[in-house]
C-alpha cells in the first residue's frame, strides 16, 4: 500500500522559509512521482510542483518558480519541499499525492493523498 505523510508546516512572516517533508512508504520513491499541491478554503486545490521517477524531471507551479525547490532523499523515503520568499497567498493547506511514474498537476488523476500540513504565512 502507498502511503504518505506530511510534516513540517507552520506560521511564518512573508519573505520567511519552511521546508516541508513528504514521508512515503518504502520504494515509492522509485515507482511513482510525487506532487505537492495546496488548498485554501474556497478555493480548489492547485499542483505547485512535481518530481517525476521515471525521468527525474521537475515541474513548479509559475507563481513559485525561484522560490520552491522539490528534491527527495530516497534513503529516506522522503520528498522534500523547500518553500523561500514566502508570501501571504502561499498560505494553505498542503498535500503531497501520487499517480504514477509521470508527473501531473491534475487532482482528479491522484491516486493516493497524506493529510495535509498547514502553512500560514503572515506578520
Amino acid at each position: 500500500q502507498v502511503q504518505l505523510v506530511e510534516f513540517g508546516g507552520g506560521l511564518v512572516q512573508p519573505g520567511g522559509s519552511l521546508r516541508l517533508s513528504c514521508l512515503v512508504s518504502e520504494f515509492v520513491l522509485d515507482i511513482y512521482a510525487i506532487a505537492w499541491f495546496r488548498q485554501t478554503p474556497g478555493k480548489e486545490r492547485e499542483g505547485v510542483s512535481c518530481i517525476s521517477s521515471s525521468d527525474d524531471s521537475k515541474y513548479y507551479l509559475d507563481s513559485v518558480k525561484g522560490r520552491f525547490t522539490i528534491s527527495r532523499d530516497k534513503a529516506q523515503n522522503t520528498v522534500y519541499l523547500q518553500m523561500n520568499s514566502l508570501r501571504p497567498e502561499d498560505t494553505a493547506v498542503y498535500y503531497c499525492a501520487t499517480r504514477g511514474s509521470f508527473c501531473s498537476d491534475a487532482v482528479e488523476s491522484m491516486r493516493y493523498w497524506g493529510q495535509g500540513t498547514p502553512v500560514t504565512v503572515s506578520s
